[in-house]
């Protein structure tokens, strides 16, 4: 069965996200192994200087990359990244296993994003648009999306 895993930098802590993302997981069981992993975010004041936020995205990045596998497909969530529409993302889901890929990883960065390491590790980075959204926010839109993608691909009618 195909695993795909979330990692996002930071705890959930507002409820309704937690219920959220709650619910798409028991919804995703029947498509998935889906594995939520939380690493912890660095403190970091307001004020940050260049060199600060560079040293705070690498050590946020080095607890990511310790949680991605050797073989993970790996998705970058970054506003510079390909968009694509539901329809699209739901086709690549369905193919990625058929080149060989069993675990999907998508990561979502914190508040300054991805660590250069990171976007290279990946294998896509992906784009919701231009808007910038709260990243505990995006891990709800995220999760919705991967359910859109299986249900697009069983023929069901949720997606309309």
């Amino acid at each position: 069965m195909l695993t795909v895993k979330i990692i996002g930098v930071g705890k959930l802590k507002e409820k309704y996200l937690r219920q959220g993302m709650a619910e798409y997981a028991k919804r995703l069981d029947t498509f998935c192994k889906l594995k939520v992993i939380q690493v912890a975010d660095e403190k970091a004041p307001e004020n940050l200087s260049a060199a600060e936020m560079t040293d705070v995205k690498a050590k946020e990045g080095q607890r990511v990359l310790a949680k991605i596998g050797p073989r993970d497909y790996v998705y970058a969530l970054a506003i510079e990244g390909q968009q694509r529409s539901s329809e699209a993302f739901a086709a690549e889901l369905d193919q990625l296993p058929t080149y060989g890929h069993s675990v999907i990883t998508f990561v979502i960065g914190g508040s300054l994003g991805l660590s250069p390491a990171v976007l290279q590790r990946s294998d896509t980075q992906l784009s919701f648009g231009k808007l910038t959204l709260p990243h505990q926010l995006m891990r709800l839109v995220l999760i919705e999306q991967i359910y859109r993608g299986f249900m697009i691909n069983a023929g069901r009618p949720y997606h309309k």
